[in-house]
C-alpha cells in the first residue's frame, strides 16, 4: 500500500504491532528504486499477507522520510512492534531481499506446507490438523464442487464466515444445483438481462442474478455494469 505522512502512524506504526511491515522509501526520479521496488513487491507478496509492504514517496511525504533519518534511497526498513528491527540502503538483488523478508515472516507450519501442496489428500490432512483453516477448506470445497460433490462442499463451507471466497463458491454450488453451473460466457449476458426484469419482485431471481455474476472472470468490467443495472431495477 502507498503510505503518506497522514497515514504513517496508522499504516506503519500501529499495523506493525499486528504483523511485520516492510517500508520501501523511494522517489520517481530514483533509478535504483525502480529496479528494487518490483522485487520487494514480489517477495513480500509471496508471504500471503504475513508481511505487509508500505511504500513511501519521499518527495511527497517528507515527514515520514525524516522519521527514518534517510540519507539515501532506495532505503528499506523492517518494522515490528513499532520499532525498526532491520534495514538496508541500495538496490539489493532478489535473493538478498528474500533473505531480508524471510527473517520477518513467521516460519511455515506443517499446515501451511500441506496447503501449498494443494492436492486433495494434503488439504484433507491440513483440515484434520486445523478444522477451522479457511484457506484449506475453501480450496478443498472448490475441488469438490468442480467434480459435482456438492453436499460435501456445502457442508465444508458452512464452517467458515461469509468471506468473498466462501460466498463465491457457495454461489457456484447453488448454480450447479439449478443446472446453471455450466453457462458459457456468450450465454451469460443473455441470462442476466432476462433476469433483470424479475429482480425487483422475485427473491429467487435476485439470488440467481448475483450468483451468475460470479461466473465472469475476475476483474471483468461487465460485473460492475450489471451490478449498476441490478441496483437501478431495485431502487
Amino acid at each position: 500500500m502507498d503510505v503518506t505522512d497522514a497515514t504513517f502512524e496508522r499504516d506503519v506504526i500501529e499495523l506493525s504491532k499486528e504483523k511485520p511491515v516492510v517500508v520501501d522509501l523511494w522517489a520517481p526520479w530514483c533509478g535504483p528504486c525502480r529496479s528494487l521496488s518490483p522485487i520487494i513487491e514480489k517477495v513480500v507478496g509471496e508471504t500471503e499477507g504475513k508481511v505487509v509492504l508500505a511504500k513511501i514517496n519521499v518527495d511527497d511525504n517528507p515527514a515520514a522520510a525524516q522519521a527514518f533519518r534517510v540519507q539515501g534511497i532506495p532505503a528499506v526498513f523492517a518494522i515490528k512492534e513499532g520499532k525498526v528491527v532491520d534495514s538496508f540502503v541500495g538496490a539489493y538483488p532478489e535473493q538478498a531481499v528474500r533473505d531480508f523478508v524471510g527473517k520477518l515472516a513467521p516460519a511455515k507450519t506443517v499446515v501451511d506446507i500441506l496447503i501449498e501442496e494443494g492436492n486433495e489428500p494434503s488439504l484433507r490432512q491440513a483440515l484434520e490438523l486445523e478444522p477451522a483453516n479457511e484457506r484449506a477448506g475453501v480450496r478443498l470445497a472448490e475441488m469438490l464442487w468442480a467434480r459435482g460433490e456438492l453436499d460435501e462442499a456445502e457442508a465444508l463451507l458452512a464452517r467458515y464466515p461469509e468471506t468473498e471466497e466462501v460466498s463465491r463458491i457457495k454461489s457456484r454450488i447453488r448454480l450447479s444445483r439449478d443446472g446453471a453451473g455450466a453457462v458459457q460466457d456468450d450465454e451469460l449476458e443473455g441470462k442476466l438481462t432476462a433476469l433483470l426484469g424479475k429482480v425487483k419482485d422475485d427473491e429467487e431471481a435476485r439470488r440467481q442474478f448475483l450468483d451468475l455474476l460470479t461466473l465472469f472472470p475476475e476483474g471483468d468490467p461487465r460485473v460492475n455494469q450489471f451490478r449498476r443495472m441490478f441496483a437501478s431495477r431495485l431502487y
